[in-house]
């Protein structure tokens, strides 16, 4: 690797139920009324076997793990980013023990995201989700649709600026995204970018299924 060289290692990735905090419960409840309790279970254990791949995968790249950063969907930039990963982790998010395991392992942590950005869509999808009318809970959804985009923009504008601010030449970067998002195509040019898998074996994300389809 040139020491000139930044390297970024973009990870698309589905969130669980253990990611989603607060919102959790709304969520399975939602997914279970929608489609079933059957294909909720399908559903989770697909997603646990996609992060044991993914664990597998990144092993396999035998890169020295001091000199790699990690960005990850979610993560406010709040001086607490190490708490939330163990919090997380604790509470049994594949995702976020995976985090975990590459920090232990000689990784930097880097808070990521905007926290005012990630707050405000929390607000969003809580207010649909707490809404028991379906009528004015799609009403609301329609609603978000435009403003839902915007936001996943900023917070793709934010990461990609972090991104770029703080790996520095010589470093690797693995990047941990959603399904929703598009950093790739908002990153400096001088990043060398590689993807550890081209697609998930999913059609839509934890979140479009648990909510937009209600």
């Amino acid at each position: 690797m040139e020491d000139t060289l930044r390297q970024l290692i973009y990870i698309p990735i589905v969130h669980t139920e253990a990611d989603m905090g607060s919102l959790a419960s709304g969520m399975k409840k939602a997914y279970v009324s929608r489609f079933g309790k059957t294909k909720y279970k399908i559903h989770t254990h697909a997603i646990d076997e996609m992060w044991d791949g993914l664990k597998k995968r990144i092993s396999a790249l035998n890169i020295d793990f001091r000199t790699t950063r990690i960005y990850q969907d979610g993560l406010p930039n709040c001086g607490f980013e190490l708490k939330i990963i163990e919090d997380l982790a604790r509470r049994g998010s594949p995702n976020h023990q995976l985090v975990l395991w590459i920090i232990n392992n000689g990784a930097k942590l880097v808070g990521t995201e905007d926290p005012d950005l990630l707050v405000k869509e929390y607000n969003h999808i809580k207010e649909i989700l707490s809404e028991k009318d379906k009528k004015k809970r799609k009403r609301l959804i329609k609603s978000f649709e435009k403003e839902g985009k915007e936001l996943i923009e900023a917070r793709d504008r934010y990461i990609a600026k972090r991104i770029d601010e703080t790996l520095k030449p010589g470093e690797v970067g693995f990047l941990f995204i959603g399904m929703l998002h598009h950093v790739d195509k908002m990153l400096n040019g001088d990043i060398k970018m590689s993807y550890l898998i081209h697609r998930l074996p999913f059609k839509r994300s934890f979140e479009m299924e648990m909510v937009n389809d209600v």
